[in-house]
């Protein structure tokens, strides 16, 4: 057995990362394949199963681009494949719980087929009790390497092939920007864009600093390249991709970057920009009119608020208080009186109250939010709020969090009803997964819509007439087609 990198035995030190986060060295790097592992993968299969958010589901399109240049081809299932790699997450209990359930059915497949790799990266890689779980009790797994090791995959790979040795190679550094690294991209006319790495927020109840590392930005030409390349071979819609996309330059001693750096993407003429995911202690009104008068920057917003309650944003080391949130909400409708708004919601925080509760479900009320993503508190080993005493029964987490579904749901439905009698541009990703008689995509104000038509591919913008609406999806027929 092999370890390289930090001593993964040991527990996260907050107060060690914090100051491993001052340090401000900007570090570019560009990717090369070794030559030993160019044909490493000639004969053989791959198959990667990706958790969690669209940073994890980049870095897989970045693993598969890898496997590709050394010559492996993707192979449709777990079964099929020589090379199985499972990209994990680590935000909540539930998802690294489900990881260690789908790694434990491995062991009866290792002793039929010895000759299977199985090999696990991503967040939950960086958490040292869990390496130190994998090493001693999955020993079907043959090779764990971390987020800051991404680049190291080829030479970590081919190193494992001449061995047979399990290896464990997870580095917990500032880190650097790597570019140029190989991607298979999931959709040809979709593509997220990574423009920064990290984060510096330290939120009490997040383990992303620690899995992540500091932030650290692109430079904006290497972004606006790619950008460029992309929309060249035919792509027509980028999504920005960070931690924390208003923080983008701040390490590069940019003043207000991420407005510059939406205006540099705006000017390539890509069809359409989102970004994810923003943070409200950032956010900074250029921004917001940069989406208001560039027509390729959709008028979507995703910025996580959490709480409705100042003595929980505190607990929660979230930087601002709701009286701010508020103040952004009213002045981005005010500027873009159409522009869908979505948040992150936590409930159960260690000891909240009946009061808080009631301060988010005021929030709710006030903003009536075109869709929510909520969570009841889970603890991560290392973070602060996973010390906090906690008197809250399941129980009555359990209920909030369906009351807040509830009245989450009933806004949802009604903002959606205005869209009836409405005709949307809808970029069709192909036909729906629930029914292939109909298709599917998303519309600029980033809403699902499920449509009938004929003769529409996957990459068409669509004219979809509204005909009816649920909480959460759109459905219509097509009216008209704007050509590739």
């Amino acid at each position: 057995m092999r370890v390289q990198g930090f001593p993964w035995y040991n527990t996260l030190d907050m107060e060690e990362t914090k100051i491993r986060n001052r340090v401000r060295s900007f570090e570019r790097d560009v990717f090369e394949m070794p030559e030993m592992a160019a044909d490493l993968g000639k004969g053989r299969t791959f198959f990667i199963h990706t958790y969690g958010c669209q940073a994890n589901v980049r870095d897989g399109e970045t693993l598969a681009g890898m496997l590709v240049n050394m010559g492996f081809t993707e192979a449709g299932d777990v079964d099929d494949a020589d090379l199985v790699i499972f990209n994990t997450c680590a935000i909540r209990k539930a998802a690294e719980d489900h990881v260690f359930g789908e790694i434990g059915n491995l062991k009866h497949r290792k002793e039929q087929n010895p000759e299977k790799i199985f090999a696990l990266c991503g967040c939950m890689a960086q958490m040292p009790a869990v390496v130190e779980r994998i090493r001693t009790a999955y020993p079907q797994i043959d090779l764990v390497f971390g987020t800051h090791n991404l680049d190291r995959f080829p030479r970590l790979l081919q190193d494992f092939l001449d061995r047979r040795e399990r290896t464990f190679a997870v580095e917990s550094v500032p880190g650097s920007v790597i570019e140029n690294l190989p991607v298979q991209r999931t959709s040809a006319y979709k593509a997220f864009v990574n423009i920064m790495y990290g984060c510096d927020k330290f939120c009490t109840y997040c383990i992303v600093p620690y899995t992540r590392g500091r932030e650290r930005s692109r430079m904006m030409e290497d972004i606006v390249r790619e950008i460029k390349e992309f929309k060249a071979s035919g792509g027509k819609e980028v999504t920005l991709l960070g931690q924390n996309v208003n923080a983008y330059g701040k390490d590069l001693g940019m003043e207000d970057g991420f407005t510059d750096l939406l205006n540099a993407c705006a000017d390539t003429g890509i069809d359409r920009i989102r970004f994810y995911s923003s943070h409200p202690r950032d956010y900074t009104v250029s921004s917001i009119e940069a989406m208001r008068t560039r027509e390729n920057i959709m008028p979507a917003l995703h910025l996580p608020v959490q709480s409705g309650s100042n003595d929980v944003l505190r607990r929660m080391n979230r930087g601002y208080r709701i009286e701010r949130f508020y103040e952004l909400f009213d002045d981005m409708k005010a500027r873009i009186p159409d522009m869908t708004f979505t948040t992150d919601l936590i409930v159960g925080f260690p000891d909240e109250t009946d009061e808080q509760f009631e301060d988010t479900l005021k929030l709710v009320d006030y903003c009536k939010f075109d869709l929510a993503y909520t969570f009841i508190f889970s603890p991560r080993e290392g973070t602060p709020a996973a010390g906090y005493a906690d008197g809250i029964p399941m129980r009555v987490k359990k209920e909030r969090l369906q009351t807040l579904n509830d009245r989450i749901s009933l806004y949802a439905r009604q903002k959606n009803q205005g869209y009836i009698g409405r005709e949307l541009l809808v970029l069709c990703d192909g036909p729906s997964k629930k029914n292939p008689d109909t298709y599917a995509g998303y519309s600029e104000e980033n809403k699902l819509v499920n449509f009938t038509g004929r003769n529409i591919q996957e990459g068409d913008f669509v004219k979809v007439e509204i005909t009816d609406a649920k909480s959460y999806t759109l459905d219509g027929r097509a009216a008209e087609r704007k050509g590739l």
